[in-house]
């Protein structure tokens, strides 16, 4: 069945106080002025957790996470700024006194490797939590000792058991609903063939599950590309993309921003920029990544956010993120939804933590309290995130599109939400438990 998507209008708290009574809402940025509050943001110290501004010194909390780390593709962000976060939490009280202490393990997808590392962290580390994992292979891997050994993970997913699990509740996406949303939006400027490139990574066939969805639900036709991310030839890729594209034809991209800034360079080298309808998945939300492309792109790339604007909208929660980052997130690359991910992730892990009662912190009464979370509502998220005893999780199902302008990236003006379409089927089955249990 074919299902209209359209972009949700999302009408900032600023605009419905001053202009409750109009129909049509302006977004909160001029376009083309961008809201810049990043120093004035940064300036005053972050408090963060108790925000007492006393620094914890009681026994440790472990927790522990797995990300993958190898040449063309990295996600280490999202727990370097879920680390930061912690440390923001230390400086400020801790969790009742006692510090929170990070263990990140990272691997190159080597199966026995990313097994190894969740052994070392439940056996050896003796952690009572795991949250920040962002791991090409380790929901596959892993998942059967995570059940087993009683942990709930906050993660920020990528393998699609991430998501078919009642262990793990991501805050982003993944490659696939990502993918899903960048497709949509193509779809929306007019794309009649979508060519999906992507990284030949274990597991990446799935990915394009959902755009195969979509795109034959609205007659659309799809090629499915993949490249090594470590060696692609930029310019040679880009021709490939635009060739199979042809008339009326649209690129989806699921790289990580250095795979992604090579292709893209590669297209403006051979004046391809304007050839076809440029879009990519979540990891080019990264202002680097607009820096390093300059002007000739701007407006005329797509990015499927998944996290808001800090430059659009910056309520309290992206300013506390701006503060935090500037402050304690020198292992963090910048601005864009990786670090956005992982300051969320440590915001949500900080309330389950606080909200234990008998201030026993074991790995039953962890990830109980990470199970039990309230809805949690924050200006990164188009909806509340939820954990929930669910079978699948896919609490961030709406979200945001960006483009490049003068070298950071921001919301593509009146674009607002975007739901990801339940043309893809394991959406609808998201949406179907939202609706049962009213979240």
């Amino acid at each position: 069945m074919r299902t209209h998507f359209g972009w949700r209008v999302r009408i900032p708290v600023a605009v419905l106080v001053v202009a409750v009574g109009l129909a049509v809402a302006m977004t909160s940025t001029v376009f083309g002025k961008p809201n810049r509050t990043h120093a004035s943001a940064a300036a005053a110290a972050a408090k963060c957790g108790l925000g007492n501004g006393k620094t914890a010194t009681g026994t440790p909390i472990v927790l522990g996470a797995i990300a993958t780390d190898q040449p063309g593709t990295s996600f280490t962000d999202i727990p370097n700024m879920a680390n930061a976060y912690f440390q923001c939490v230390n400086a400020n009280g801790g969790i009742y006194g006692h510090p929170i202490e990070y263990k990140i393990l990272t691997d190159q997808t080597v199966p026995s490797q990313v097994a190894a590392d969740a052994t070392q962290l439940i056996s050896t580390d003796h952690v009572v939590g795991i949250v920040g994992n962002t791991d090409i292979l380790d929901c596959a891997v892993n998942g059967a000792t995570y059940a087993k050994d009683g942990f709930f993970l906050i993660d920020a997913g990528i393998a699609s058991q991430c998501y078919a699990s009642p262990w793990s509740a991501t805050v982003n996406m993944g490659p696939r609903y990502s993918g899903d949303g960048a497709a949509q939006t193509a779809i929306l400027h007019g794309a009649k063939t979508l060519v999906v490139d992507q990284s030949n990574v274990p597991g990446y066939q799935s990915n394009v599950l959902g755009i195969d969805a979509i795109a034959k639900a609205h007659g659309v036709k799809v090629v499915s590309l993949s490249a090594t991310a470590a060696s692609l030839n930029g310019e040679t890729e880009a021709e490939r993309i635009v060739q199979a594209a042809g008339p009326h034809g649209a690129a989806v991209l699921i790289f990580t921003p250095p795979p992604a800034q090579a292709i893209l360079q590669g297209a403006q080298k051979l004046g391809l920029t304007s050839k076809i309808i440029w879009t990519c998945a979540t990891p080019c939300n990264s202002d680097s990544l607009a820096a390093s492309l300059g002007s000739t792109w701007n407006h005329k790339l797509y990015v499927n956010a998944e996290m808001n604007d800090v430059h659009d909208d910056p309520g309290p929660d992206d300013n506390l993120y701006l503060k935090v980052l500037h402050q304690y997130g020198s292992a963090v690359s910048g601005v864009g939804s990786f670090s956005q991910f992982g300051f969320t992730v440590g915001q949500l892990t900080v309330n389950a933590l606080l909200s234990i009662k008998s201030k026993t912190y074991t790995v039953q009464t962890v990830n109980s309290a990470i199970e039990n979370l309230a809805p949690f509502k924050t200006d990164m998220l188009c909806k509340p995130w939820y954990y929930g005893k669910a079978a699948v999780h896919l609490p961030n199902n709406t979200d945001y599109t960006v483009w490049p302008d003068n070298g950071v990236m921001q919301i593509v003006p009146k674009s607002g939400c975007l739901p990801i379409s339940t043309d893809d089927p394991e959406v609808g089955v998201v949406r179907a438990y939202e609706k049962k249990h009213g979240v």
